[in-house]
């Protein structure tokens, strides 16, 4: 065989490839000779540009694996740019796709060898966001993740929680490809579709008085600036291009469906559209779907789309250039802004969503639920009319029904037979409360299981899932946890809501940016502190939102939308909302108030991260609530008499009462360091809610009064203890000032008692009449058996608590 120097008209197999395949196995970078063929100089910089990008990919993928460990300040600044980055690069390059794809498989299979379990979580959730995102990853990748997830299900939570609902989801996307872009875009963008009529929206909500004018004008020019691109035609032509590309790989000539996409009337696109997502559905739904039929299905639509010859031109190889897979961007989902006003605004805009667009009044399988709550008064009110009807069938008049032969037997049935009467409603009997079916109580959903959330009650399914995502402090989550108990005492009074609705709360934490105020800052962020402390992975991505959230509202303001490149802010935001489905639980708290003057009614609120207590330099008289106590001295601070339950590791109660001198009191809720993380404020669903889940730790600032030469003097000592149940008084005629979740909003001021426990689950009114119809001892059960569901609000990360 001869050489060729030119080698014009050779091929690969009549040529001896000797000479340049050694060279190139004799250096880790080939040389690319001039005396080879130009097939095989063609063929060294394809695989010079391959190695040069998959070092790319390594070296981003490395960094994001530095940034979960990293302790440097110059790392820490950056923190979630790395992974924005790593998603950008094959977000505009579509065919880096499968090689980041195996690059992280590579990854995690090497943690998990080396049991380094802290960055699982991390990279499956970035792996299985490229999977959604990407087309032409090879059946062979896609059966590799999924043998990877089956791997992880004998770790314990949230490990194989995550794996288990990456695994369901990727065997439906290995034998249908282009499944999970197809559902989210139709969920997030409220698509029209038979077969996946599922939900979803995310409500951003803002308070005015925690956060700044500029920067809710940023957000808001940001959130309009990529919703004016997302119009339906737009996402209905990246849910068909995406699906053909994923099934059809080469294949599927992407310059020339994308030409005909564009120049289609909206009646042909959508004609298009419905034709991919039944194909896709009915394929997903089958017993054992195959991905051969699933190809055939999407072959004969292409060929209809493009014609036969264009299809058969792209299936082989026509034009390079041209075949080569176009960027399908995945649009960000559907956020709406909103201004916190009161706490009955998440209510309201939870019933707007459910009602359909088209709909002055609710849907009819709605109203059939009793849903008094969530019409205005004028809808409610009905007009009195006289009625004849009698109700029984024989009774009304020829031609209003089928006549029946007289006297046969299906006659006299007939003329005893209601028609049309009033039926008292039976619920199923799991479905009393809103807390009594699987899984966390009432409108949230345990995440962490298979998508869909079935029937909770007969014919009526949750469609519909409402994102409710916060922005703000400590302050903005303790208003929130007082809308959400609100929502749910009102859903035990209506139940309306529930039944049709998944509720996920998400959090930002936003936090003023004066450094003057540093220790301030750390104050009002504690549970976003937290909840970077469990998750690692949150505490990178939403923690480090806060200085580039200030940064972009410093910037000026553009009106030209159309000029907004690359939003890093929603796209953390989108990336946190859709891969964020493991929450953290919380107790809420409640304090019963007493005040000074008895003519008033105990006052009732909650509290979810801390009761502050100060004494006030007034006194209350001598004749109202309590007596002073003979012989207590007077001195700084207040005399205080202090009841609590002490929380001990066996469960067992033990009451303790103690008198002291105080100058102030702090009751938090949240652990303060790291070795507390999974400590006795967590309480996961399926655990029973014993003692050492539901702790307050109270710091008590004790005054201390010591003897001696010198005379009298007062020593100051904190004093600490964990409880779960505490009741406060004060002896000599001082009065207290209470400060909520270091809000001063919520302050009450001439106290003399409080009381506080565990906010109870809210009883519905079904519950309480079954109580009523029990004997003293059967009711005493039911009281202790209601008492024992505490009321949680859940706050959704990336991984939950880790261990």
């Amino acid at each position: 065989m001869g050489k060729g120097k030119e080698g014009e008209g050779t091929e690969p197999g009549l040529c001896d490839t000797g000479l340049f395949s050694a060279g190139l196995e004799a250096a880790e970078t080939p040389i690319i000779r001039d005396w080879w063929p130009p097939w095989a100089r063609l063929w060294a910089a394809e695989l010079l540009l391959s190695q040069d990008v998959e070092l790319d990919l390594q070296r981003s993928v490395q960094a994001v694996l530095r940034e979960l460990s990293a302790q440097a300040p110059a790392l820490q600044s950056n923190r979630g740019m790395w992974r924005w980055s790593l998603h950008k690069k094959v977000e505009r390059d579509p065919g880096k796709s499968p090689m980041l794809v195996r690059i992280l498989l590579r990854e995690l299979e090497k943690a998990e060898s080396e049991d380094a379990r802290h960055i699982i979580i991390p990279l499956l959730h970035t792996l299985m966001y490229v999977l959604t995102k990407a087309t032409g990853i090879t059946e062979e990748l896609h059966r590799r993740t999924y043998a990877f997830c089956t791997r992880l299900l004998t770790l314990p939570a949230p490990y194989c929680t995550i794996a288990l609902d990456c695994a369901i989801r990727l065997k439906t996307e290995t034998a249908v490809p282009g499944t999970l872009y197809q559902r989210l875009v139709i969920a997030e963008q409220n698509l029209t579709s038979e077969l996946y009529p599922y939900r979803e929206r995310v409500f951003l909500f803002v308070d005015p008085e925690l956060v700044s004018p500029s920067v809710c004008s940023a957000l808001l020019l940001e959130i309009e600036a990529a919703s004016g691109q997302q119009t339906p035609e737009a996402c209905m032509r990246h849910v068909v291009s995406h699906a053909l590309q994923a099934a059809l790989g080469e294949a599927c000539h992407a310059g020339a469906l994308q030409r005909k996409l564009l120049a289609s009337s909206r009646p042909a696109l959508e004609g298009y559209f419905h034709a991919v997502v039944t194909a896709v559905e009915q394929m997903a739904r089958e017993p054992s779907p195959s991905r051969e039929g699933h190809l055939e299905r999407l072959e004969e639509i292409y060929c209809s789309l493009l014609g036969p010859a264009v299809a058969a031109r792209g299936r082989c190889g026509g034009d390079s250039l041209q075949d080569e897979p176009l960027s399908v961007p995945l649009p960000s989902p559907r956020i709406t802004f909103h201004l916190w006003t009161d706490e009955e605004q998440l209510w309201k805009e939870l019933v707007l969503f459910l009602r359909p667009q088209t709909q002055l009044r609710l849907s009819a399988d709605l109203e059939a639920l009793d849903l008094q709550g969530l019409l205005p008064d004028w809808e409610l009110a009905r007009a009195s009319m006289l009625s004849t009807d009698s109700g029984i069938e024989r009774d009304l008049p020829l031609g209003a029904d089928e006549l029946l032969a007289p006297g046969s037997p299906e006659a006299e049935r007939a003329g005893l037979q209601r028609k049309g009467g009033i039926k008292k409603r039976v619920w199923p009997a799991d479905i009393v409360m809103p807390g009594s079916w699987d899984g966390p109580p009432g409108l949230h959903r345990r995440t962490g299981r298979p998508s869909g959330d079935g029937e909770l009650l007969p014919g009526v399914s949750r469609l519909h899932t409402a994102r409710v995502l916060v922005l703000g402090d400590d302050r903005m989550l303790g208003r929130l946890a007082r809308a959400y108990r609100n929502l749910r005492k009102r859903e035990t009074q209506r139940f309306c809501l529930t039944p049709r609705l998944s509720l996920q709360l998400y959090y930002i934490p936003l936090l003023a940016p004066e450094t003057s105020v540093a220790s301030r800052r750390s104050e009002l962020g504690e549970l976003a502190a937290f909840l970077g402390r469990a998750d690692p992975w949150y505490e990178g991505i939403v923690n480090s939102l806060c200085p580039t959230i200030h940064k972009l509202a410093e910037m000026p303001l553009s009106l030209d939308t159309s000029q907004t490149v690359d939003p890093f802010i929603l796209d953390a935001i989108t990336y946190y909302v859709r891969m964020g489905t493991q929450p953290v639980y919380f107790q809420i708290y409640t304090v019963k108030i007493f005040s000074g003057d008895l003519s008033q009614d105990p006052a009732e609120d909650i509290f979810l991260t801390e009761l502050k207590v100060k004494i006030q330099d007034s006194k209350f008289p001598k004749d109202s609530f309590s007596p002073r106590r003979r012989g207590v001295a007077e001195g700084p601070g207040a005399e205080l008499s202090i009841c609590y339950q002490k929380a001990l590791l066996s469960h067992r109660t033990r009451e303790v009462t103690v008198s002291l001198r105080a100058t102030g009191l702090v009751l938090k809720t949240l652990p303060a360091s790291d070795t507390e993380v999974s400590g006795p404020t967590l309480c996961t669903p399926t655990a029973a809610p014993d003692t050492d889940h539901m702790c307050l730790k109270v710091s008590v600032t004790e005054i201390v009064k010591t003897s001696n030469l010198a005379g009298r003097s007062f020593s100051v000592v904190t004093n600490t203890f964990r409880t779960a149940n505490i009741q406060i008084q004060s002896q000599d005629r001082r009065l207290l000032t209470l400060l909520l979740d270091k809000d001063s909003c919520r302050t009450y001021k001439d106290v003399v008692r409080f009381e506080v426990a565990p906010c109870p689950e809210p009883c519905s009114r079904t519950q309480k009449s079954k109580v009523l119809g029990l004997s003293s001892h059967q009711q005493e059960m039911e009281r202790n058996k209601a008492k024992a569901k505490p009321l949680l609000i859940p706050i959704n990360t990336f991984s939950g608590i880790v261990q």
